[in-house]
C-alpha cells in the first residue's frame, strides 16, 4: 500500500470511529431520575394570587397540581402539571369563559365531578387563571408522558399501543 493510500485508509477509519461513536453517544438515555419535570414562569404576584383563586374555587378538590393531590377526595380529574405546554393561554382563557366547559374538552367523569363554568367569575380573575395556568411547564423529555396521562384522564383509556 502507497504512502497515500495509507493516509486515506487511516482517515476513512478515522471518520467511521467518529461516526460510530457520535451515534452511540447520541442514542445513550438521558437520565432524569431525581429531576423535577415541572416549572412555571409565572411572576411572584400572578403566582400569589393565582394560588389565592386556585384556593378558593377548590380546584384542588379535583385537580393536582406540583404533584399534590387532595387527600381527602380524589377525583380522576386531569393533573394541571405542565398544563401550559399542552394549552395556551387563549385556549385556557376561552375554556374558564365557556358556558358548558364540556363543549371545548369533553370528560368523562359523573356531572357532579365535571369542571365547572367559570363564566361569571369576572374577566379579570379568569384571565389570572388562564396566564397562570399557561405559565405551568413540563420539560421537553417529560411532554410526551404529560401528553399521555392527559388522554388517560379524559377517555379512561391508555394511549399506548402494547
Amino acid at each position: 500500500m502507497k504512502k497515500g493510500e495509507k493516509i486515506i485508509a487511516v482517515l476513512i477509519a478515522l471518520l467511521v470511529v467518529v461516526a460510530v461513536g457520535r451515534e452511540i453517544f447520541r442514542s445513550k438515555p438521558v437520565d432524569h431520575a431525581g429531576e423535577i419535570p415541572f416549572y412555571t414562569t409565572a411572576s411572584d404576584e400572578l403566582k400569589l394570587r393565582a394560588s389565592e383563586l386556585y384556593k378558593d374555587l377548590k380546584c384542588r378538590d379535583c385537580h393536582r397540581l406540583w404533584g399534590v393531590n387532595n387527600i381527602m377526595q380524589f377525583v380522576p380529574a386531569p393533573s394541571l402539571d405542565g398544563i401550559g405546554s399542552l394549552r395556551d393561554e387563549e385556549w385556557l382563557y376561552t375554556y374558564f369563559s365557556a358556558e358548558n366547559p364540556q363543549a371545548l374538552l369533553k370528560s368523562r367523569l359523573k356531572p357532579e365531578y365535571r369542571m365547572p363554568s367559570y363564566a361569571n367569575l369576572p374577566e379579570e380573575d379568569r384571565r389570572t387563571l388562564a396566564k397562570y395556568f399557561a405559565s405551568l411547564k413540563v420539560k421537553d423529555w417529560y411532554l410526551d408522558e404529560v401528553k399521555r396521562m392527559e388522554q388517560e384522564k379524559l377517555t379512561g383509556k391508555s394511549s399506548s399501543h402494547e
